[in-house]
């Protein structure tokens, strides 16, 4: 997962920390945090930040920006398109989140699927902990295993 920021509330840090706990029997699982841009332009903040990210992203890599304006999928459909990136032999699979004002065209651009949590705006940081817990889900749909009902 790759985020702007650290996770400044030790509550969302414990569920972030919880769920990559329960992630890494499944899949190899890589936390990378750019520093968030300083000062308030909203637009070269998210300019910068966006350049950070792209950074840090492979040629190769599977991207899936979390957004808003993102495709909405359901737990099974989630664990449908892991299957398939799995199955496509391609690079690893980036989960983006983006900062406080949003991805940069550049990283929008870079994208491979626009993924939504929910058309709700959320903090960047709770973004992370659904994200996780919705990974974690569709890898035990995947393998017929308890947890989804």
């Amino acid at each position: 997962m790759l985020a702007v920021g650290k996770i400044r509330e030790r509550y969302i840090a414990t569920a972030v920390d919880d769920f990559a706990k329960r992630l890494r029997p499944y899949v190899p699982l890589e936390f990378v945090e750019v520093n968030a841009a300083r000062g308030t332009d909203p637009d070269s903040a998210v300019r910068e930040e966006g350049e950070r990210l792209l950074a840090r992203l492979s040629h190769d890599d599977v991207v899936w920006l979390l957004e808003r304006e993102g495709e909405e999928w359901s737990s099974v459909e989630l664990a449908g398109r892991l299957d398939d990136v799995a199955r496509s032999g391609v690079g690893r699979l980036a989960i983006v989140v983006a900062g406080t004002y949003g991805a940069a065209p550049a990283l929008r651009a870079r994208a491979t699927r626009l993924w939504s949590l929910s058309r709700l705006t959320l903090l960047h940081e709770w973004a992370r902990a659904l994200a996780l817990e919705q990974l974690y889900r569709a890898l035990k749909i995947l393998r017929n295993e308890p947890y989804h009902h």
